[in-house]
């Protein structure tokens, strides 16, 4: 099972919604009270908080994460890691009264999606990084993730790994190939695609196959898909709206094509070789999950440090071999493909971890639905959903 497959997509919380939403004047903190003191020169250690399945592991030992080991072997850096976030929403209510209140949230560092990202950037919950400490950063992050919308030069965030939403398909047992999101559409798959649940999981692909421009979407462009998809779900084409279960029901032959995460594909991939990912003709969205460092940390250098370590190919390469999902450091392809181990060499050609440029052309980051458009969208999504 992937990290990625745990992934239960709640669309916009109710914590969320309120506090990005609504704008409550006491959530916004200042630039100038975000940086609390920094411990890092004389207590050497760093709390991590990640999702989890989403870091290598000892063969042997499913304690000892082996990159981590050696950033602390390095640096002399103590890092307590813990596997606490289950779920965006969940977590944001879990560390956002800590965060309104400018008060320590206990962690140093933490991995979450973009779009979610984009809140705590917006609420000024998260500080800046000192990218001149970060020379690995600064060379290697792949250029298509360097500069998002919510995030203009990746100021407080730097991917932990990235990702594609498109379509995962049995090829076998349909008896064709799918090129487009269109193909979703035809009369032989009536009851037989799943979607995602989640507001920001799906919308991007679905306005991609209606040949919208999804770094400028518009209101428009939302409500037409709504619309389209609302008669999908009549008419019983789209079976149903899933969460993490898609892979069950592809696995299983209950469905014959989905929207799905490309991670995830690669490990149903091992099992069934008939399982396909394709990146539409009309585009698919590349999205991040990342590393940000909350207000009043007390080991904001630390934090930088374990970041930029993650940034050395070689380490990204052996990252990448455990996760498989985009790897956000495209140089780590060479050390893959320099590996005595041909599985481990195979890796560098997949790609889905690291994509060709092909591909990268059909790939595009969607710009976040705003605080204002959140609510209403979110209740207009989860109608017809059923959430």
């Amino acid at each position: 099972m992937s990290r990625r497959s745990l992934l239960r997509a709640l669309g916009a919380g109710a914590a969320g919604a309120t506090l990005a939403g609504c704008g409550v004047p006491a959530a916004f903190v200042e630039p100038g009270d975000r940086a609390g003191h920094d411990s890092s020169a004389t207590d050497h250690t760093l709390h991590f908080a990640n999702w989890p399945l989403y870091i290598d592991t000892d063969d042997d030992n499913e304690s000892k994460r082996p990159t981590l080991d050696a950033f602390s072997k390095r640096t002399g850096i103590s890092v307590t890691y813990t596997e606490e976030i289950n779920d965006n929403d969940e977590f944001f209510g879990k560390i956002s009264p800590a965060l309104m209140n400018h008060q320590q949230t206990g962690r140093d560092l933490i991995v979450i999606s973009d779009w979610m990202a984009a809140r705590f950037v917006r609420l000024g919950w998260v500080q800046e990084m000192g990218r001149a400490k970060q020379p690995n950063v600064a060379k290697y992050l792949d250029p298509q993730l360097r500069s998002p919308a919510f995030d203009e030069g990746r100021r407080h965030s730097v991917p932990w790994q990235s990702g594609i939403t498109g379509i995962a398909y049995n090829r076998k047992r349909l008896g064709r190939e799918i090129r487009s999101t269109g193909d979703l559409w035809a009369d032989d798959l009536r009851g037989r695609v799943t979607l995602l649940s989640g507001l920001d999981e799906s919308f991007a692909l679905l306005m991609q196959g209606n040949g919208v421009d999804i770094t400028r979407w518009t209101s428009d462009d939302f409500h037409a898909i709504c619309e389209q998809t609302e008669r999908r779900v009549r008419s019983k084409h789209i079976r149903r709206f899933t969460g993490n279960d898609y892979i069950k029901d592809l696995a299983t032959g209950d469905v014959l094509a989905c929207q799905a995460y490309s991670g995830d594909v690669i490990q149903l991939q091992a099992d069934n070789p008939d399982i396909e990912f394709v990146v539409p003709e009309e585009g698919a969205e590349l999205w991040a999950e990342s590393l940000m460092i909350p207000n009043l940390a007390r080991h904001k250098r630390n934090a930088e440090r374990l970041i930029d370590h993650y940034y050395d190919p070689e380490v990204a390469a052996e990252l990448a071999t455990w996760v498989n999902y985009v790897c956000p450091v495209p140089a780590a392809r060479d050390v893959l493909a320099s590996s005595k181990d041909e599985e481990t060499a195979a890796l560098a050609e997949d790609p889905l971890i690291f994509p060709d440029d092909t591909m990268r052309q059909r790939l595009a980051i969607a710009r976040d639905i705003t605080s204002e458009e959140r609510m209403d969208f979110a209740k207009k999504w989860n109608s017809i959903v059923g959430l």
